[in-house]
């Protein structure tokens, strides 16, 4: 694997991805019609068809930022058991209960749940328009700062582990790449972002594209499979 060079220019530090992704908020992202390129469509456009009269299960994810001098994106890797993405890299996040007043509100309550992040350390920036994954949820990614004193506790029926991976890193459209698997008899293509021994694609793969496409790139922009 190539040595990445995560240094954090000026572009990625975590003022300048803030004012990058903030003029992309919006006030109510579930009031928000999801685009095909922010979804899984993006890549798969006979997804049409088969997502047609699929209702889609509204959910939010915290895309938090860590920022010591060296911004870092959590990220958590889910336990085995799990009746959906089991075993896969994934943002903290769930399903939007009926008591949530915002999706702001879910991702807080998910990320305390799952990896016992403490929310008085975590300060929500704004949320981004949602992200429909062929799964059958409509995702809405909070973008946050947290605190880089945060303590992880991973929930274990859940999480499996939580780790960091540099925001220069995820931004750099360079270590993106598109893989084609085999799913439920389609074939499907997705992003994959490996880092390490951490292996990021998928939908969590797709939402960083997407900020990636928002905050410094091209929303038609190529990437080789």
């Amino acid at each position: 694997m190539r040595t990445v060079d995560t240094t954090p220019h000026t572009e990625f530090r975590a003022e300048a991805f803030f004012d990058r992704v903030r003029p992309h908020f919006v006030e109510d992202p579930l009031g928000q019609p999801f685009d095909e390129g922010g979804s899984d469509l993006a890549l798969n456009p006979d997804f049409a068809a088969h997502m047609v009269g699929i209702p889609l299960k509204d959910a939010a994810v915290l895309v938090g930022i860590v920022d010591d001098g060296e911004p870092r994106v959590i990220l958590t890797q889910r336990t085995e058991h799990l009746a959906a993405h089991a075993g896969q890299v994934a943002f903290p996040g769930g399903k939007i209960d009926g008591d949530d007043v915002h999706a702001v509100a879910t991702a807080l309550r998910e990320a305390e749940e799952e990896i016992g992040l403490d929310p008085a350390l975590v300060v929500p920036m704004g949320c981004l328009p949602p992200y429909a994954s062929g799964s059958g949820f409509r995702i809405v990614p909070v973008i946050a700062r947290v605190h880089p004193g945060a303590v992880y506790t991973p929930n274990p029926h859940e999480v499996a582990d939580v780790f960091e991976v540099p925001l220069a890193f995820l931004m750099d459209a360079a270590n993106h790449a598109v893989v084609a698997r085999d799913w439920n008899g389609l074939t499907v293509r997705a992003y994959e972002m490996p880092y390490g021994e951490r292996y990021i694609w998928g939908v969590t793969a797709g939402i960083i594209r997407r900020i990636w496409e928002r905050a410094y790139g091209d929303a038609d922009a190529s990437v080789g499979a």
